[in-house]
C-alpha cells in the first residue's frame, strides 16, 4: 500500500463529501425557509453514515445543525 496515495484519496473523498454535503444542507434549509416549513431558529439532529462495502465498514456519526 502506498500511504501517500491512500491518504490523498481519503482526503479527496472527504473534501468532496464536505462540499457536496454542505450544499445539500444549504439547499434543504433554503427550501424549507421558502416554504415556511421552518422558522430559521431550529437546531436539527443530523446523522452521517459512512459505508465501504469492500472493507465491511459501517460507521455512524451524529451531530447537530444549528440555524441560529
Amino acid at each position: 500500500m502506498n500511504e501517500d496515495t491512500f491518504n490523498m484519496s481519503v482526503r479527496k473523498f472527504l473534501k468532496s463529501f464536505g462540499l457536496h454535503g454542505q450544499r445539500e444542507i444549504e439547499q434543504a434549509v433554503a427550501k424549507a425557509m421558502a416554504s415556511r416549513t421552518i422558522s430559521g431558529a431550529e437546531t436539527f439532529p443530523a446523522t452521517i453514515t459512512l459505508q465501504i462495502a469492500g472493507l465491511k465498514l459501517d460507521a455512524e456519526f451524529k451531530g447537530e445543525i444549528a440555524l441560529q
